[in-house]
């Protein structure tokens, strides 16, 4: 496997124009391969495995599993309208439209917001790199990045009937905080990555974070890359701890989160779920597809599903593939990615789970996706 991995990086990443990645791979017993390939941006040094990612929206499953730990302690439930816990939620408004001079309109929403729609981003929330509409209200709205202004913003769609990725997953971090009375991080690392020992994974950006993280870059217009100094969580700057996007972590640590869940809900002597909220996590909550995203900012983002043949369900955290995927995970898989361009997917049927983290936008680039793919084949050796 080690092999055939090392090989599939190196043919896809150099035709991809990607400097490197790092991959690894395990099952519920330990780690079956890890593999740096190339360096950390155009000329830059080799990679290795314990260099940081910025993981982004990966952060969103490890946030959802602090939810559900207290969800599974009666301090949160899935189904209560979350206004009374987080006022900023309660009697939710609906993007209806603009009037004449630009200036967003809006109506109430046709009922409240939950902890399970916000898992299941079907909340009515978005993100404005997918939507024209919220760029525009933000035009009228302006807010920095990392500020908790950046999380006012109306719905698109009125609760429970639309899957809309976006800025969900920031309000199960604030509810987290709210219900449990300590930082989002502080939670994660009692509770999450502390007993995963996932030691690598903070939303810090102190100076040992920076010695060690691997530089993002943009693609340019003639397909090169150039150093893009961008922190998705805010930086030192950053009004809240992130859910949606915040983490730095290494691809090793990661593995140790996603060998949990073929573990059932422990690992390594820490139970960090009940096997039954791994199961519900685990299983479609959604009665629409789910995982298909439009791009409003090519630049950043392109267009992205993973599996445009199947409408794929969604759970608790996760997109879950209906049907085995072409490039050998089985059906009922748990997958999703982060803005940068890493990827994991975690397989309890074949007993699989495999991390690839890349650092460039834009997310989703076909040939960059390809290396997701190769690499998935060479993990089943197909």
């Amino acid at each position: 496997m080690l092999e055939r991995i090392k090989t599939a990086l190196e043919t896809t990443l150099a035709a991809a124009n990607v400097p490197g990645a790092v991959a690894v791979v395990g099952n519920s017993s330990g780690t079956l391969a890890e593999v740096a390939v190339g360096t950390k941006g155009p000329g830059g040094p080799p990679l290795s495995q314990d260099d940081l990612f910025q993981i982004a929206s990966m952060t969103k499953a490890i946030a959802s599993v602090a939810a559900m730990q207290l969800v599974e302690q009666g301090r949160l439930n899935l189904d209560d309208d979350l206004g009374t816990l987080l006022p900023q939620l309660a009697n939710p408004e609906v993007l209806k439209g603009f009037d004449d001079e630009g200036k967003p309109v809006t109506r109430p929403a046709a009922g409240p917001i939950t902890l399970r729609q916000l898992l299941t981003h079907t909340s009515g929330f978005g993100y404005e790199f997918m939507s024209a509409e919220l760029t525009q209200f933000r035009q009228h709205n302006p807010a920095a990045p990392g500020s908790l202004a950046s999380l006012k913003a109306p719905l698109l769609a009125d609760p429970g009937t639309q899957w809309l990725y976006g800025i969900s997953t920031d309000w199960v971090g604030l509810a987290v905080e709210a219900a449990s009375g300590m930082k989002l991080g502080d939670w994660l690392t009692r509770h999450v990555t502390g007993p995963l020992r996932m030691n690598d994974t903070t939303f810090a950006f102190d100076d040992a974070v920076k010695s060690r993280l691997t530089p993002l870059h943009v693609r340019t217009p003639d397909g090169g890359l150039m150093p893009f100094p961008v922190l998705f969580g805010g930086g030192d700057n950053a009004e809240f701890q992130g859910a949606g996007g915040g983490l730095i972590s290494t691809a090793r640590d990661y593995l140790h989160f996603c060998r949990m869940f073929l573990n059932r809900g422990q690992l390594n002597g820490a139970r960090i779920l009940r096997p039954e909220t791994v199961t519900d996590m685990a299983s479609n909550q959604v009665t629409m597809p789910a995982g298909r995203m439009t791009s409003n900012l090519p630049g950043f983002s392109s267009d992205f599903d993973l599996f445009p043949m199947m409408n794929c369900g969604w759970g608790l955290g996760f997109l879950i593939n209906p049907e085995p995927g072409p490039d050998g995970r089985a059906a009922g898989s748990l997958a999703w990615a982060g803005i940068a361009n890493s990827y994991y997917w975690i397989d309890p049927e074949s007993d699989i789970a495999a991390v690839l983290c890349m650092q460039h936008l834009p997310f989703g680039e076909p040939a960059t996706v390809e290396v997701l793919r190769a690499f998935e084949r060479a993990v089943y050796g197909k």
